[in-house]
């Protein structure tokens, strides 16, 4: 499998990294990886605040991978692999422990999802962002309560329907989904070892309660973004997203 997940822990302060080759795209098997890393980190007693990062400059996260989707044929094989963005989500929200999420490039689809799971979103100003799944014949059903909590639901449907068009960094920062925007990303990762050096000394109980707060009304997504993955994985098999995700990839 192409890509891969990293994680260390100094300082207080847990790392978790992720690539894939293709503008970090997130497989199936590698978005269960993240999921069950962030999952493991949260127990750690080692770790009081978790940072999530990709690998590369030009990509924080282009989504799902698409030589994955077209390769869906069965109902089962879409709803497992659209849990995959459950599960990331699902880990990040559930973890006792601030989520800081590093976005030092663009980020597609299952990417904003993931920038928007987060606690506290730092990026630059070239992070745009674009949720281009009806573009492909399916919709932003995993990723949309994450993506809605955070932005609102104005933002939310504005992003769904205008799914070919980006929005920049500006923007997103604007409407919630980033804390603030950086010109470099020397300037970013300065701002995030700031940040988490703070939290590394601060009390647990205290940002765990937190944490907890912020989160309230979520108790559902174990069952509802499932029910969601299951929405996405009966659209991926249709002669419409077939034919379009083909498109897509005879233009990429």
């Amino acid at each position: 499998m192409d890509g891969h997940i990293k994680s260390e822990v100094s300082n207080g302060i847990a790392t978790i990294t992720f690539f894939h080759p293709q503008s970090n795209s997130m497989p199936g098997a590698l978005l269960r990886q993240l999921a069950e890393e962030i999952t493991k980190t949260g127990k750690d007693a080692n770790a009081r605040v978790i940072v999530l990062q990709s690998e590369g400059d030009k990509a924080f996260c282009a989504g799902a991978s698409f030589d994955e989707l077209i390769s869906i044929k069965d109902l089962e094989t879409g709803k497992k692999f659209f849990s995959g963005f459950a599960m990331v989500i699902n880990a990040m929200r559930t973890a006792p422990k601030f989520v800081i999420a590093r976005v030092q490039g663009k980020a597609v689809g299952g990417g904003v999802g993931i920038a928007s799971a987060a606690d506290y979103t730092l990026a630059v100003d070239v992070a745009a962002v674009k949720l281009s799944e009806l573009a492909v014949g399916i919709g932003p059903f995993v990723v949309g309560p994450a993506v809605e909590r955070k932005v609102g639901t104005a933002a939310f449907t504005a992003l769904s329907i205008n799914a070919t068009e980006w929005q920049s960094a500006q923007w997103a920062k604007e409407k919630g989904l980033y804390a603030e925007v950086y010109k470099t990303a020397e300037e970013l990762d300065a701002a995030i070892t700031v940040l988490a050096d703070k939290l590394s000394k601060s009390n647990p109980e205290a940002m765990e309660m937190l944490k907890k707060i912020f989160w309230e009304g979520t108790e559902n997504w174990d069952t509802l973004l499932i029910e969601r993955a299951e929405m996405s994985g009966k659209l991926v098999l249709s002669e419409f997203t077939v034919n379009a995700i083909n498109k897509f990839k005879a233009k990429a």
